[in-house]
């Protein structure tokens, strides 16, 4: 399954992970030996909500959270049967519960729209090792060059970077050498972002164990909040990225960050 071009190898009907996860992460996702795919997904039965989902990097690192991995899990157990409701609860490791609302259409889902949570804000908390209640434009060096980030967690870490053409961005140069900087201790995701108006942003992401993705759901998410610390944006904007467009909300009623968009099966198969 993907949304938007973040492609993910979703696994139903396991009662927990098995034992060699990791392994079979790096091995499935493998694009030239395996399936391919930038995460191992597995749905699995929760005590607290109506689905737990777990998540593997393409390294076999785990995930804390995965916005567009949970509008493919959500499209997933009401297509495939395993839920009738169209408002659903997954359970996340890094974020907890999140509710979920489906726009259905015909049996077929069209649109998730996910409530992410509240940002979390405190540098240490993202976490960075800066101790801050906000970490805004705040100077990373690498290789000579320095960015001012702003940081986000949405469950897991963003460090969002502002550029005057994220479109064309070396993300490939740049993302894994921000990953893995000493500012992040559980190293990051990078989003490099050029702000188009109030309203439309472009954003590339280098994620985190992954690389160079098509989408990121909570990078998306970090980017309109950065961009509303930042005084770039208004509180609801539209993420463009390479796969496609995403909606982003960060309501002043609830401090929750909403987001909305697609999710797409390409094929099943039993391995």
């Amino acid at each position: 399954m993907h949304g938007l071009g973040n492609d993910f190898i979703v696994v139903a009907g396991e009662r927990k992970l098995p034992e060699n996860v990791s392994q079979l992460a790096t091995d499935l996702c493998n694009r030239f030996f395996g399936i391919g795919a930038d995460g191992l997904v597995y749905i699995l039965p929760s005590e607290q909500a109506d689905f737990l989902m777990r998540i593997m990097n393409a390294d076999g690192s785990e995930a804390e959270q995965c916005g567009n991995a949970i509008r493919c899990v959500a499209k997933y157990v009401y297509e495939n049967g395993l839920i009738d409701r169209t408002d659903i609860t997954i359970e996340t490791i890094g974020a907890g519960v999140q509710p979920v609302q489906l726009t259905v259409q015909d049996g077929v889902v069209t649109a998730v729209r996910v409530d992410m949570g509240q940002p979390i804000l405190s540098g240490l908390q993202v976490p960075t090792t800066i101790d801050a209640d906000r970490v805004i434009a705040h100077p990373v060096e690498v290789d000579g060059r320095t960015f001012a980030f702003t940081a986000v967690s949405m469950g897991n870490p963003h460090c969002v970077i502002y550029v005057d053409d994220a479109v064309n961005f070396d993300l490939r140069t740049w993302g894994p050498k921000l990953e893995t900087h000493p500012l992040f201790p559980r190293k990051t995701n990078v989003e490099f972002v050029t702000v188009n108006s109030r309203s439309r942003t472009d954003m590339r992401v280098w994620e985190r164990g992954v690389g160079p993705t098509l989408a990121c759901g909570t990078g998306a998410c970090a980017t309109v909040v950065s961009s509303v610390l930042n005084g770039l944006t208004e509180r609801t904007a539209t993420v463009s990225l390479k796969g496609g467009d995403l909606h982003i909300e960060w309501s002043e009623a609830d401090n929750h960050v909403y987001m909305t968009g697609p999710a797409a099966t390409v094929f099943t198969g039993t391995l």
